[in-house]
């Protein structure tokens, strides 16, 4: 067996890194997903409307939840990475007094929606979906505007999502427990890629 190559930096290296850059430009987005250093890409207008869209729905649906966007949460079975979801999916005002990084214990689901990178699929596909399942977050929901399908991973058993539901855009789409809801995703062919 391999040992596993050392990490770029520390969790508090990479902390103060996205703190300096953050002031520096405000386009940058820093994360530290299984040990590795990554941007993301500024969204653009398209994405911001898919997230409008689905914080009114779950308004809607769960109005004891809020979609908190780009909450950082302390990610991966030991908490040593830091991802800021698009979206985090938890009750209402679960995070006051937390810092930039928040525990992930609270959080239902975390929402991603693809952007227009070169690191999207790698990302957004590969090594989110691993670290949040590591982290135990019940579901992720991955908007792939790219490939026009909703993307539905829960149940994390051992570091992987068990069950795995792909839609596509304008199917009705059931989001499971602890969310407990479904979604029209009819108005989502509207923000194509």
């Amino acid at each position: 067996m391999t040992a596993a190559p050392e990490p770029l930096m520390t969790t508090g290296e990479f902390e103060e890194l996205a703190r300096v850059a953050g002031r520096v430009s405000e386009g940058v987005r820093l994360e530290y997903v299984e040990g590795k250093l990554g941007a993301k890409a500024v969204p653009d207008g398209d994405h911001d409307c898919v997230l409008e869209w689905l914080m009114r729905v779950l308004l809607v649906l769960r109005p004891e939840l809020w979609l908190f966007p780009e909450r950082g949460l302390k990610i991966d079975s030991y908490r040593t990475g830091r991802a800021r979801p698009d979206g985090t999916l938890a009750p209402t005002g679960v995070f006051a007094g937390q810092s930039e990084w928040a525990d992930p214990a609270p959080v239902l689901m975390v929402v991603e929606v693809t952007s227009h990178d070169q690191d999207t699929d790698r990302r957004d596909r590969c090594e989110k979906p691993r670290a949040y399942a590591r982290t135990g977050i019940p579901v992720y929901l991955l908007i792939d505007r790219e490939k026009s399908s909703v993307v539905v991973r829960s149940n994390p058993v051992d570091g992987e999502y068990e069950r795995i539901l792909i839609q596509p855009f304008g199917a009705e789409v059931p989001i499971p427990d602890p969310v407990g809801i479904t979604l029209d995703t009819e108005p989502l062919k509207a923000w194509v890629s």
